[in-house]
């Protein structure tokens, strides 16, 4: 880096060139206050070089240009050399930071109070709001604290900048600083003061962040701050299917995730009395809604969402299958919705016995729809007696035609009704059903045709409660196991502070929330469901240099969810004190004692502590009757900086997407552990690169950090679903599992599915899988030619793979 007095010498043009400030005003070039602006930004930034970053931005000078323009030329040069040095990445937040402010400040906004004013002027932010802000400004504009701003990666911020700021509604200008937009949401999310700065802290430190619903439009005049809406099947008339499209398009006209079941609809074929001719099933149906989901595009932000749920008995079941395809009859095909089955145990128990499935059409058997376990079972049973079958399938047909449309579109995921019943809160009382899940496969609560189920989610950033030992500490604790040094230890205190505060903060969106439709708000105000989750669970196991797939990290991981688990009863308890309990508090499982792990068969710690909360919900019940789901904070981890909710990285360098371009990114925690053994050099940036991702060919690098630091590609899946079974019984919704296969089969696909029923999942998401490298692996030498792999039918691959899971020859 040059010396203190180095200064630069303007080029002999120069002195005529001028640049054109945010005013409208010019003033002639001065090239070391470019470089000034760069260097006080990297204050603790010691890999940075801010001579690369202002020579460069200077590179891009010319007569007239804007200083907006050279801000931002300096913003995308740090932001493309994340890939090389991960510093650069906070210097390129720190950058984007100054920009907002200045931006805000030329509009004559200096406050936080005045900030809500000229929103409120403008039609953005409700009275309620406003009122709040005026009679608490004082104390409310001294708590921003902009050296917050420094906890952002560019990413993040630049995410928050270019999709949440509230902007100028003809100038496009934003009207709040990053730290003015946390304080919003905490306001509007707040009965007073105290709340409120307590929520702001927890947020702006990235600690804990609500959903993108709650984020986008807390405090504004349309106040839709719910994720994720559930809808029961219509009744099959008329007039039911088409009220169910109106219902899903308000729903999706202010920004819901839709889920919707189809199970009660008459297959092809039945008769229709009222006319005396056929129905054409239930294809027809969707695909009308099909179109109306991708109409319905919340105001051309994005298109709505939907996953449609349907049982395997239903009669339809190989036409839904196929609604995905790319081949076929596009009359036949709806590319706008996402597909779910919702599976009884019966029909996994016939796959695995290799028995014949019977299909039914609703119309004749409409009791199977709102029964489970043992009830449906011998419903169905005696259906099949009774000769009530449309036909019959075998089973493993069924679901290996249920496997090949995971492999070839990810969609079709796999759902199980009766766990997801039987472990439910709200189905004690009979009639009491979960007819399906959501649009990401977390929620489950009851559905009816007077309820719409709804929930309001938030996460924490797990990574943001671990502390790290230094690396000279001689002193810290030793694992018992290993006899190895621990790097560092998970906060369990400040995590118990973190959920309480969430949850008293999801509870008041409750309250505040607008609801598109009546169902809504009847089923919302009598259960109050919450759904509390995590992200950054595969930093926490970074920092702790932890494989994702040890026993350590799955403990870790079951004792975070308890922890979670508890605290959040714990909160809905108190509030209940204060606030009372929900309406529906009788009707549930917690009101006689029984709460999630009693369903999964499992032990907590610490049981005594366990049996006085029991004792506590009998004698004064609960605010909420679900607490816990894991969504899959892909935008909200992008803000927090850290990896999606319980998922393992999918590689060590990947592109970054923004409105600004496409950027190269490096995982932060390997390139830190390289540089501390002096390996971080530009031949093994190159070899990381032609890996697309992947250290495990990369000798150089130890072998226990190369386990520590493996992709989801190279984990075994058997793993992730182990810890999310581990997990599951601290969680009273679900979680949304992905499960990764580079390249998928039917044989594997059909042993993983299993596996995940036999383990007691409740829901699985989406199906990854990705092109087999094209990139050559250079550091070993090439492998003798194998001989070709015999080649298996889907049934001969279902059988397999069940039979003989741990050496099954399709699976491999």
């Amino acid at each position: 880096m040059p010396g203190k007095d180095f200064a630069l010498t303007p080029p002999t043009t120069a002195f005529s060139m001028a640049v054109t400030k945010r005013s409208g005003g010019r003033e002639p070039v001065d090239l070391n206050k470019i470089v000034r602006a760069v260097t006080r930004n990297c204050d603790g930034l010691y890999a940075v070089d801010p001579m690369r970053v202002a020579t460069r931005t200077i590179s891009g000078l010319y007569d007239g240009a804007t200083t907006r323009e050279l801000d931002e030329l300096s913003i995308r040069t740090a932001a493309l050399l994340t890939a090389e040095e991960p510093e650069y990445g906070r210097l390129a937040a720190r950058l984007l930071a100054q920009v907002i402010e200045k931006e805000v400040a030329g509009l004559e906004i200096h406050a936080f109070s005045q900030s809500i004013q000229r929103g409120h002027e403008l039609g953005l932010i409700n009275d309620r709001l406003l009122g709040f802000v005026q009679a608490h400004a004082r104390k409310l504009n001294d708590a921003i604290d902009p050296a917050l701003n420094q906890r952002f990666d560019y990413f993040g911020l630049r995410t928050l900048y270019d999709r949440y700021l509230l902007r100028h509604p003809t100038a496009r200008t934003v009207l709040e600083t990053p730290q003015q937009f946390f304080l919003r949401i905490a306001c509007a999310l707040s009965g007073d003061v105290g709340d409120a700065l307590a929520l702001y802290r927890r947020m702006a430190q990235l600690d804990y962040i609500p959903s993108s619903p709650t984020l986008f439009n807390a405090g504004t005049t349309h106040e839709q701050l719910s994720s994720c809406f559930l809808l029961d099947s219509p009744e099959d008339s008329l007039e039911s299917i088409y009220k169910r499209y109106m219902d899903v398009a308000k729903l999706s006209k202010f920004s819901g995730g839709i889920g919707l079941s189809y199970t009660r609809i008459r297959s092809r074929g039945s008769l229709i009395r009222s006319t005396n001719g056929l129905s054409n099933g239930i294809v027809p149906w969707l695909k009308t809604l099909d179109a109306s989901v991708a109409a319905v595009n919340q105001g051309g932000k994005r298109k709505g969402a939907a996953c449609v749920y349907l049982e395997p008995w239903h009669a339809d079941v190989e036409e839904f299958l196929e609604l995905r395809d790319n081949t076929g009859d596009e009359a036949r095909r709806t590319h706008n919705l996402n597909l779910a089955n919702w599976i009884p145990d019966e029909f996994m128990r016939r796959v695995e016995a290799d028995g014949a499935w019977s299909l039914f059409d609703p119309h004749k058997v409409p009791q199977l729809t709102d029964l489970w376990g043992e009830a449906f079972d011998r419903a169905y049973r005696a259906a099949e007696t009774a000769g009530l079958a449309t036909k019959q399938v075998q089973a493993r047909e069924l679901y290996a035609r249920m496997m090949r449309t995971l492999a070839q579109t990810g969609n079709g995921w796999m759902n199980f009704k009766d766990k997801s019943n039987r472990a439910c809160n709200q189905t004690l009382r009979e009639g009491n059903v979960v007819h399906l899940s959501n649009l990401c496969t977390e929620i489950l609560e009851i559905t009816s045709q007077d309820e719409t189920a709804v929930c309001n989610l938030g996460s924490i950033n797990l990574s943001h409660h671990v502390t790290l030992f230094a690396d000279d500490d001689t002193e810290g604790p030793v694992d018992a196991a290993s006899g190895q040094r621990l790097s560092g230890t998970f906060d369990f205190d400040k995590l118990a502070e973190t959920v309480r505060l969430a949850v008293r903060q999801l509870d008041r969106v409750i309250d505040l929330n607008f609801y598109p439709i009546d169902t809504a708000r009847n089923a919302n105000l009598k259960w109050r469901p919450v759904g509390l989750g995590v992200m950054g669970q595969q930093d926490v196991f970074f920092k702790l240099r932890l494989p994702f797939d040890s026993e350590p990290a799955r403990a870790l991981s079951r004792r975070i969810a308890e922890a979670i688990y508890f605290h959040a009863l714990s909160a809905s308890n108190e509030l209940a004190l204060e606030l009372g309990r929900h309406p529906g508090f009788a009707d549930t499982r917690a009101a006689q004692g029984e709460l999630q792990f009693d369903a999964w068969g499992v032990a907590p710690s610490e049981p005594a502590r366990w049996d006085a909360l029991r004792e506590r919900i009998r004698e004064h019940g609960l605010r909420n009757s679900l607490l816990i789901a894991i969504a899959p904070t892909a935008t909200i981890a992008s803000i927090a900086g850290c990896y999606e909710c319980i998922e393992p990285q999918v590689s060590n360098l990947f592109k970054r997407e923004t409105l600004s371009g496409d950027f190269l990114v490096v995982n932060r925690y390997l390139v830190q552990e390289l540089k501390t053994l002096g390996l971080w050099t530009p031949e093994l940036r190159d070899a990381i690169k032609l890996a697309e991702g992947s250290i495990q060919g990369v000798e150089a690098i130890p072998a226990p950090l190369r386990a520590v630091y493996r992709t989801a590609w190279e984990l075994p899946m058997r793993s992730l679903i182990d810890m999310a079974a581990e997990r599951g019984a601290f969680i009273d919704q679900s979680q949304s599992l992905n499960l990764f296969i580079e390249s998928p089969n039917i044989g594997q696909l059909s042993s993983m599915y299993m596996y995940a029923w036999k383990q007691g999942l409740k829901t699985t998401y989406y199906l990854r899988s990705r092109p087999a490298t094209r990139i050559a692996k250079t550091t070993v030498s090439s492998a003798p030619a194998s001989a070709p792999k015999p080649e298996y039918t889907p049934t001969e691959a279902i059988a397999c793979s069940l039979e003989n899971p741990e050496a099954c020859e399709a699976c491999q």
